[in-house]
C-alpha cells in the first residue's frame, strides 16, 4: 500500500537540478578524486609550507595537519550521511532547518564567499598562464604592461582565457565534472609534485631534517602554532563541510563517501603536506632560503620544460579547486534562489560573471579587504554548519520529509513562519556576531583562529535548546529517504509509480 500522493513540487522551490538525485555514480574513487582536486592547490601547499617556515619542525606540521583533517573527515561523514539519504543539494537540505525560503540565507552567504574565491583562483591560474605564455613566446612580455583596472593587457587576456575555459568546462554539468576530476585535476598535480620533490631531494643530497625548527621556536610556541594549524585546517574546509551534500547526494551507498573521505582527507592531504614540507625544506639546502610558493620553485629551476609543465599543472590544479570549492555550491545556491529561472548551469554562469565584477586581483592584493570581508564571512560558517547538523542529528534524528522540502504550502513541514524558521535565525545571528568579533577585532587576535569553534558551539547550543520541544527519539536510519519528487519535476504518483526512492545507478 502506498502513501497518499504529495502535492506537486512548487516551481518556486524545484527544478531538475534541485530535485533528489536519480543517478548516483560518484563512487569512492570519485569522492577521493574530489578531495585531490580540492587539496592539491597552491594555497594549501603554501599553508603547509608556511608552518615549517614559521618554525614548526616537519613532524609537528604533519601531526597538526593530520589532526585537523581527521576532524574534517568526521564532519564530512556527518554531512555526507544527510546528503546521501535525502539526495538533495545543500540549499534544499537547509530548508529543513531554516525554512523553505529561509534556506536562502546560508545559501547566499556561502555563494558570496564562493564567488570571491572563484574569481581569486581564476586570477591565480591566469598568472601561471602569463608565465607560460612568456616562456613560450618571449615577445608577449611587451603586453605585460599598461592595462585597465589594475590588470596588464596580457593579464586581462590570460584571465579571460582561463575564465572562458572554465565556463565551458563547468557548465557541462555534474557528471562531466566528475569525469574530468577523476582523470585530470587530482592525479596530474601529484605527478608534478612528486617530480619536483625528487629533484629537490637529489639536489639537497638528502640533507633534509624532519625534526629541526628553522626559527628555533620554544616548546610553548610550537604548541600554540600547532593548535592554530589544527584549527585553520578545519576553517579552510568549512565551506565544503557546509555544502558537502552537493556531492554526497550522488553516492550509491554510505561506504562510497566514507571511503572516499578516508583516502582523500587523512591519507591524501597529509601525504600532500609531507611533499610540500619536504620540498620547502629542500629549498633551504638548494636555494639557501625557504621558498613556500611552488610556482617560485619552478621559476628558480630555470628550465623551460619545467616551467611549461609546472605552469600547466598548477593551472589544472586551480581549475580543480574552483570546480569543487567555488563553482558547484554557488551554482546550486543561485538556482535555489530562483529555481523557475535558474538551473545549475545558469547559476554557474551567474557565479562566473560575478567573479569578474568583483575584480579578484584587487581583493587578493588588499590584506584589509581579505581579512574583513572574507574573514568576516568565514566566521559565519561554524554557526551555519552547527544549525544543519544539530537539526539533522539531535532534533530530527534524520527524519526528513523530502517531498515537503519542495512544498510552499503554509501547512508544509518546513514552512515554519512565512517560510522562515525563527529558531535558526535566533541561533545564527548572535553566534555569527560573536564569531566575527573574535575573528576580526585585533584585541582577540590570540583566539581569532578558533573563532569558528565558539560560533559553532554557541549556535548549536542555542538551536538545540530552542528546538528541544520538537526533538525526536529513535535510531538513525541508513536508508535512502523515499520521495515522489523526480528530476523532471513531476510526481511519481502521476505515472502510477510506487512510493519509493528513484532507482540509483552505482559507479
Amino acid at each position: 500500500m502506498t502513501n497518499p500522493p504529495s502535492p506537486s513540487p512548487d516551481p518556486r522551490l524545484c527544478n531538475a537540478d534541485l530535485a533528489p538525485a536519480s543517478e548516483r555514480k560518484w563512487g569512492a574513487y570519485s569522492i577521493f578524486a574530489l578531495w585531490m582536486s580540492d587539496t592539491h592547490a597552491i594555497s594549501n601547499y603554501a599553508f603547509a609550507a608556511s608552518l615549517f617556515v614559521l618554525g614548526l619542525p616537519p613532524w609537528e606540521v604533519f601531526l597538526s595537519l593530520l589532526a585537523g583533517v581527521c576532524i574534517l573527515q568526521w564532519m564530512m561523514n556527518r554531512m555526507g550521511h544527510a546528503g546521501h539519504r535525502t539526495g538533495v543539494p545543500f540549499p534544499v537540505l537547509a530548508r529543513a532547518s531554516w525554512g523553505v525560503y529561509g534556506a536562502n540565507i546560508p545559501a547566499l552567504l556561502r555563494a558570496i564567499m564562493a564567488v570571491a574565491w572563484y574569481g581569486i583562483q581564476t586570477w591565480l591560474a591566469s598568472k601561471a598562464l602569463v608565465l607560460l605564455a612568456v616562456q613560450i613566446s618571449p615577445g608577449l612580455e611587451s603586453l605585460d604592461t599598461g592595462g585597465l583596472l589594475g590588470q596588464t593587457r596580457l593579464g586581462w587576456i590570460s584571465f579571460l582565457v582561463m575564465w572562458g575555459a572554465q565556463a565551458v568546462l563547468l557548465t557541462r554539468g555534474m557528471e562531466f565534472i566528475r569525469k574530468v576530476q577523476d582523470i585530470a585535476t587530482g592525479p596530474v598535480v601529484w605527478i608534478v609534485m612528486l617530480a619536483l620533490a625528487a629533484w629537490l631531494l637529489v639536489k639537497a643530497g638528502g640533507d633534509i631534517s624532519l625534526t629541526k625548527s628553522v626559527t628555533g621556536l620554544s616548546a610553548g610556541e610550537q604548541f600554540h602554532e600547532s593548535a592554530v594549524a589544527v584549527s585553520l585546517t578545519v576553517t579552510t574546509f568549512l565551506t565544503l563541510v557546509l555544502n558537502y551534500a552537493d556531492f554526497a547526494r550522488f553516492t550509491p551507498d554510505h561506504r562510497a563517501y566514507r571511503r572516499g573521505n578516508l583516502w582523500g582527507l587523512p591519507v591524501n592531504f597529509t601525504a600532500f603536506a609531507v611533499a610540500a614540507v619536504l620540498m620547502t625544506a629542500g629549498t633551504v639546502s638548494v636555494f639557501g632560503e625557504a621558498v613556500s610558493d611552488p610556482v617560485e620553485v619552478i621559476h628558480r629551476i630555470d628550465n623551460p620544460w619545467v616551467t611549461v609543465i609546472g605552469a600547466i599543472s598548477f593551472m589544472i590544479a586551480t581549475i580543480g579547486i574552483n570546480v569543487v570549492a567555488n563553482f558547484v555550491s554557488p551554482a546550486y545556491d543561485f538556482a535555489n534562489l530562483l529555481p523557475k529561472y535558474l538551473d545549475f548551469k545558469r547559476g554557474g554562469m551567474v557565479t562566473a560573471l560575478l567573479a569578474i565584477v568583483v575584480l579578484p586581483w584587487k581583493l587578493y592584493s588588499s590584506p584589509v579587504i581579505i581579512q574583513y570581508f572574507l574573514g568576516g564571512l568565514g566566521a559565519f560558517l561554524g554557526p551555519m554548519v552547527a544549525v544543519l547538523l544539530t537539526d539533522y542529528y539531535l532534533i530530527r534524528r534524520g527524519r526528513i520529509d523530502v517531498d515537503a522540502l519542495f512544498s510552499a504550502e503554509r501547512s508544509g513541514a518546513y514552512h515554519f513562519r512565512r517560510g522562515f524558521n525563527p529558531e535558526a535565525i535566533v541561533a545564527f545571528v548572535p553566534s555569527a556576531t560573536v564569531s566575527a568579533v573574535l575573528a576580526l577585532v585585533p584585541a582577540f587576535s590570540d583566539v581569532a583562529p578558533f573563532a569558528w569553534v565558539f560560533g559553532l558551539l554557541l549556535s548549536g547550543g542555542i538551536y538545540y535548546v530552542r528546538s528541544a520541544g520538537r526533538r525526536q527519539e529513535g535510531p538513525l536510519s541508513e536508508e535512502v529517504i523515499p520521495t515522489l519528487v523526480r528530476a523532471d519535476g513531476h510526481e511519481a504518483a502521476k505515472a502510477g509509480l510506487p512510493d519509493r526512492p528513484a532507482p540509483v545507478q552505482g559507479g
